[in-house]
């Protein structure tokens, strides 16, 4: 007998397929792409996911939307590639980086333009400009995640040092890496929610997550993500694997980071059977064409021509 949470799911994800992401390190390839300093921050989206995103959902002249662009990795890949964008990003510290990776990329010859914005994301449809409204055709951004997976190690004297794993030294509710996951699967679904009206019809969506273990409990953030953006009124239309792993002649070549291997290592020690992680999951979504479909608002969800 067929399973129908099986057809259903069918349905709702009908292409799935694998992006070769991983070929190279994360810093080869940002070598000379990006200013030295971007690696301060402890969670950079690896820029061929970004290439692959922007050319596969774009085409060059279109413009580009990341409302949490950190050191501006979506930014300098569209650029490179032709296409304008647009990054906001709560903390000052990334937002004066991810300029300095602009300016990198313009004297380098990159063919778009970016800019970046200072301001909280979960109210982006006021932190944009009113006249780029309905202009971009993809957002392309990536939630923070838990803080076993980021940052820098160096061994020394007194044991191991941790560095660069922190969004910033500040705690305030507009930073999402800051809220519990209930918390940041709201903030989350309050940025799609204002970014809808960003967005051109058609326009699509692409976040790249990954689930991540908390006392031992596994934090499911790809399927709070979905939910995040149907509630927002976008419709998911596929789903897909990022790697994070190279492939050699077949077989896979882990890149994890430290806290990772020795997330798996005490796993493995206390008999959980945990794997690295070689991929993300992108989520690809996308605001409807039709016209009467349902906005969404801070109050709920509106028909086009109601109040905001």
């Amino acid at each position: 007998m067929a399973d129908p949470a099986r057809h259903r799911a069918d349905e709702m994800w009908p292409l799935t397929s694998v992006w070769v992401t991983g070929q190279q390190s994360s810093p080869v390839q940002r070598r000379g792409r990006y200013v030295p300093e971007s690696t301060q921050h402890p969670a950079r989206m690896l820029p061929a996911i970004a290439r692959h995103a922007i050319i596969a959902y774009t085409e060059p002249g279109e413009m580009v939307l990341d409302p949490m662009c950190g050191i501006g990795t979506t930014l300098v890949e569209a650029m490179h590639l032709g296409r304008d964008a647009t990054g906001v990003e709560i903390e000052q510290r990334w937002c004066d980086l991810a300029r300095a990776n602009i300016a990198l990329a313009v004297s380098q010859g990159a063919p778009g333009r970016a800019a970046v914005l200072c301001g909280d994301a979960t109210s982006i449809d006021q932190v944009v400009p009113v006249a780029l409204r309905g202009r971009y055709a993809l957002l392309l951004t990536s939630p923070p995640y838990g803080p076993t997976v980021h940052g820098h190690v160096r061994p020394g004297p007194h044991g191991v040092h941790k560095s660069a794993n922190r969004y910033s030294d500040r705690r305030h509710d507009g930073n999402l890496a800051h809220r519990d996951l209930r918390g940041l699967v709201d903030g989350f679904a309050q940025i799609l929610a204002g970014s809808f009206s960003l967005l051109r019809p058609g326009g699509h969506v692409v976040v790249t997550a990954r689930p991540w273990r908390t006392r031992g409990e596994l934090v499911d953030l790809p399927a709070a993500v979905v939910a995040a953006g149907v509630q927002a009124g976008l419709q998911p239309v596929e789903r897909c694997v990022a790697l994070l792993a190279a492939l050699r002649e077949g077989r896979f070549v882990a890149r994890p980071s430290f806290f990772q291997l020795q997330q798996v290592r005490k796993a493995i020690t206390r008999g959980v059977p945990l794997h690295l992680i070689s991929h993300e999951d992108v989520l690809i979504l996308r605001r409807p064409t039709d016209t009467n479909s349902p906005i969404p608002t801070g109050r709920g969800i509106a028909r086009r021509g109601g109040t905001r």
